[in-house]
């Protein structure tokens, strides 16, 4: 058994949806939650930088004794998850593009997916998209905007609809049944991109996955909490804590650190 926390890392919000699925699955865990929203994004940074900033982060959710790391950014993943597990003993699970579930699934042999530049260019993408696509066009549409309208809490304004429009129009109009969202921020985006795409149309969203994953690898490195509590979530800020504050509202404690 482990008291110690789970440590997850993104470069804003993004995560913070995993970090809800983490807290239903896996109610008796701790955790530790960096938001680098000072950094953010991450999607229009060099592979280098991209890198960087990812060892900095799992270097500070080492310090604070994280039992496992929880890369909850898709951008960092695709680019930086060998150098992460290369650098730390401790286990690494990231997060990728569910783009295998939608080339298994598609009955069109089309599908859509909206991710940041980064994910989109990065080799780890290519090698799972490549792998599996015979046959099948995948439509890809880098999110421009996206990420920092998100960040500000612009979700549910015109501005973020017509541009959310203007990216998934033309991949209706190429008969897509499936959506891969490549970022984790877009997560917030979902009951939006339900009213503009036919429901016919599946999203494909790994939270659930990732944090069964997580799950998994607890019981097989016995590095569960087994103490009857409720878990308590500990956000760490080091740009503006306004929006998470309002996101996490009572369900975990918001502090800044410049980390």
């Amino acid at each position: 058994m482990n008291t110690n926390s789970i440590g997850i890392f993104d470069s804003g919000i993004g995560g913070l949806s995993i970090l809800k699925e983490i807290n239903r699955v896996l109610p008796n865990e701790n955790t530790i939650y960096l938001a680098d929203n000072k950094n953010c994004p991450y999607g229009s940074k060099s592979i280098s930088g991209i890198i960087k900033l990812s060892l900095k982060n799992t270097s500070a959710l080492a310090e604070m004794n994280c039992k496992i790391i929880v890369v909850a950014c898709n951008t960092a993943t695709t680019n930086a998850i060998q150098e992460i597990r290369n650098s730390f003993p401790i286990p690494v699970i990231g997060i990728e593009p569910a783009i295998k579930p939608a080339l298994l699934n598609t009955k069109t042999n089309k599908i859509g997916v909206l991710a940041t530049e980064m994910t989109l260019t990065s080799s780890l993408f290519n090698q799972t998209s490549n792998k599996f696509s015979d046959n099948i066009e995948i439509i890809e549409q880098i999110g421009f905007g996206l990420v920092n309208l998100i960040e500000k809490g612009d979700i549910n304004t015109e501005k973020t609809k017509r541009l959310l429009k203007s990216y998934l129009d033309p991949m209706l109009d190429s008969n897509i049944d499936q959506l891969v969202l490549g970022c984790t921020h877009y997560h917030f985006l979902v009951p939006i991109i339900r009213k503009i795409i036919p429901k016919e149309i599946t999203i494909q969203d790994p939270n659930k996955v990732i944090a069964k994953q997580i799950k998994k690898i607890l019981n097989r490195e016995n590095l569960e909490n087994h103490l009857i509590n409720s878990y308590k979530n500990k956000v760490y800020v080091n740009g503006n804590t306004e929006i998470i504050t309002n996101i996490i509202n009572s369900n975990g404690e918001v502090n800044f650190l410049d980390f």
